[in-house]
């Protein structure tokens, strides 16, 4: 297949046992599925060499801690953190918001201000809606520019030196829109608020630099990025990271521990308590190394000229109504007048092609939309030409049963 003439398309279906011929899986946006070096590596640690980490004296015991730890810094070099004790492994984004809502969000007071977006899901809105009714915040909401983007230019307009925090999304779940980071976070900083960015979109297929992005946290979900399920990580700057209270208390998050009092470890290990995602960990180092092997640019240009080939395709219907901006990345979001999402996404079922239809946790969003729901098409590094081929067949076949 040819996909862009300066480019060579990927052809890594093979990769991932989990697909079968003929099948169009487009729902990645949502989890990706795995290649066959994660399924080695998340096997030969059950397997092979499973044992508990940081506390036996046992060799392999040992061995697992020095793998934790081995992922832990391919993670930083991943996000060209500046070290590893500024990774905390938690089960995946939405938990690492929860962490900052709770933990540095406990040294907020009354009156002070947070700013979101209206296109954030929900996992960074509800943690922030839960400090407010704890400790009296007040949460403030970035409208959105016509084509979908966060419309920075009215945000910084909003902020004011009330705010702490301005939590966005890098990369949109249900537009594909592309933050400027760096934009965002000189308006940030301009009135003295952090900037925590929602990096589960963004990893997958753009190369994250938390120092060139200049932010002050930054989180993402491993099983979005070809990882397993149940791990992920968030990088906060190493100052504030050595602020920041425990937010859950147990093994592992402590230094001593009587009835009378406890001290706490330093980070990473305060924010870990309990016996971590050890094979998770595993896994995803795993599938950050195949994704650089691969090249994030190689894979950004892929999905994007199959972005554009899907839009360019959905727009020749009448009925279809495209959402978001042209250069969206790796989503297509789209509605079928008269046709309700979780219909189409049906019949595409029936046609063996996967997508998610809903409200992709974004209601807010939605309500800007003018709808209850759309259907979404996203697109991983074993996607092809032929799956949106398959897309579009099955799109018109929707079109006729309801025409």
């Amino acid at each position: 297949m040819t996909i862009v003439a300066d480019a060579r398309p990927l052809d890594l279906v093979a990769d991932f046992p989990a697909i079968p011929e003929g099948w169009a899986y487009l729902d990645t946006a949502a989890t990706a599925q795995k290649p066959k070096p994660v399924l080695d590596a998340i096997a030969a640690a059950y397997g092979e060499t499973y044992a508990t980490v940081h506390r036996g004296v046992y060799q392999r015991s040992a061995d697992m801690t020095l793998a934790y730890e081995a992922a832990r810094r391919r993670v930083a070099r991943f996000l060209n953190a500046g070290s590893a004790d500024e990774i905390v492994f938690v089960r995946g984004a939405t938990e690492a918001i929860n962490l900052v809502a709770q933990s540095w969000g406990s040294l907020l007071k009354p009156g002070d201000r947070i700013m979101l977006s209206r296109l954030e899901h929900h996992s960074n809105i509800v943690p922030w809606q839960l400090l407010r009714d704890r400790a009296g915040i007040e949460i403030d909401v970035a409208p959105l520019t016509e084509d979908g983007r966060i419309d920075l230019d009215r945000m910084a307009e909003m902020l004011t030196p009330r705010h702490r925090l301005v939590a966005l999304a890098h990369v949109s779940n249900v537009l594909g829109s592309i933050l400027d980071a760096r934009r965002a976070a000189t308006i940030a900083h301009g009135v003295g608020a952090k900037l925590l960015l929602d990096g589960c979109q963004a990893v997958p297929r753009l190369k994250v630099d938390v120092a060139a992005l200049d932010c002050d946290f930054y989180v993402f979900s491993g099983h979005k990025l070809y990882g397993p399920t149940g791990i992920g990580a968030l990088w906060a700057r190493p100052e504030i990271l050595d602020a920041m209270p425990p937010w859950q208390g147990g093994g592992a998050m402590i230094d001593r521990v009587t009835f009378e009092r406890t001290t706490y470890a330093p980070p990473p290990a305060r924010f870990e308590a309990g016996t971590p995602h050890i094979v998770g960990s595993l896994g995803l180092h795993a599938a950050i190394d195949y994704v650089e092997a691969i090249g994030l640019d190689a894979i950004h240009t892929h999905e994007a000229a199959l972005v554009g080939m899907a839009r360019e395709a959905l727009a020749s219907i009448n009925s279809v109504k495209l959402f978001g901006p042209e250069d969206s990345a790796g989503i297509v979001s789209f509605a079928i007048e008269g046709v309700h999402p979780h219909d189409i996404g049906t019949i595409l079922d029936e046609e063996r092609v996967a997508i998610r239809a809903g409200h992709h946790c974004a209601q807010p969003l939605m309500d800007h939309l003018g709808v209850p729901a759309t259907a979404r098409a996203s697109f991983g590094v074993y996607n092809g030409e032929q799956d949106v081929a398959a897309l579009i067949r099955g799109i018109e076949r929707v079109t006729r049963i309801f025409a």
